[in-house]
């Protein structure tokens, strides 16, 4: 069993009663407010796993996490508060020119509600706010407009579309039931290998009602209703200072030399992204 009064705490979320629809949404927004999209334990060279518990106590602790730990956790949690939900294999097309289907490099959540089924996802970074409706459409939250499909890629699927302002084009997810460990091996991947855009570029992403924060490196930027802002971070003070402040992250347990290390490798990497005309 997870501590669902602890993790309800961290959210800042009351636990509900029932299983309702109101519950979901409010759940779903405190999530991708307060639990960070991040991949700092890649570069700090610390590996991680996808078991569910270790990445509820990663929550529990101040910290996120990417799809695998988020939407994992995020499972746990719901199935505790008696929500009907699915774990699916599915997969981000970062570019249009990436190929579209369930790849496996992402896990989706639907959850059944009121005889309806719902895309519910909290690993997404740049992604929802709230649920949405397995139902062809498109949705706007906040300034980002969205539109729910079946997939093309994926017999059965569906397929979630971007707004052209995010940092991916879309995600296809395919209809049938899979567990956590069935991801194990993808994970391995995304954290290890150096074509991975994870190991390639640290970051760190939260999602609010009125728009977004995502840090690249050292390049924070904010997408709202006004347009894009960009602000290069310059020092370790002023960047730890972000990591903490904007997304919510406690890196209590990263010493005074680890912390100095993290910094100069993300730097220099920043740096050598400015030489070569950040391409």
């Amino acid at each position: 069993m997870i501590d669902v009064d602890g993790y309800l705490a961290v959210l800042g979320v009351a636990r509900p009663a029932a299983p309702t629809a109101e519950a979901l949404w409010a759940l779903h927004r405190a999530h991708v407010e307060r639990v960070a999209y991040e991949n700092l334990d890649i570069h700090l060279g610390r590996p991680t796993g996808i078991d569910a518990a270790a990445s509820v106590a990663r929550v529990l602790r101040g910290r996120g996490g990417y799809c695998f730990h988020l939407n994992g956790a995020f499972s746990e949690l719901l199935s505790a508060l008696g929500y009907d939900i699915t774990l699916h294999r599915a997969g981000v097309q970062g570019t249009p020119a990436d190929p579209a289907g369930a790849h496996g490099d992402h896990l989706a959540l639907t959850v059944r509600l009121d005889g309806e089924r719902w895309l519910v996802d909290a690993g997404l970074g740049c992604g929802m706010y709230e649920p949405l409706p397995l139902r062809e459409g498109t949705y706007t939250q906040g300034p980002f407009t969205y539109a729910m499909a079946p997939s093309d890629a994926v017999p059965g699927g569906w397929r979630f579309t971007h707004d052209p302002r995010g940092s991916f084009t879309g995600m296809d997810f395919a209809p049938e039931p899979v567990e956590l460990s069935s991801f194990a091996a993808e994970h391995e991947r995304l954290s290890t290998s150096p074509d991975s855009p994870f190991v390639r570029v640290l970051t760190a992403q939260l999602r609010g009602a009125k728009g977004m924060d995502v840090l690249r490196g050292c390049v924070l930027r904010r997408i709202d209703a006004g347009g894009t802002d960009d602000r290069t971070i310059d020092s370790a003070d002023d960047w730890y200072d972000v990591l903490a402040g904007v997304f919510r992250l406690d890196l209590t347990d990263v010493d005074a030399d680890a912390r100095a290390e993290l910094w100069r490798r993300v730097h220099t990497a920043h740096q050598e992204w400015e030489s070569a005309g950040r391409r």
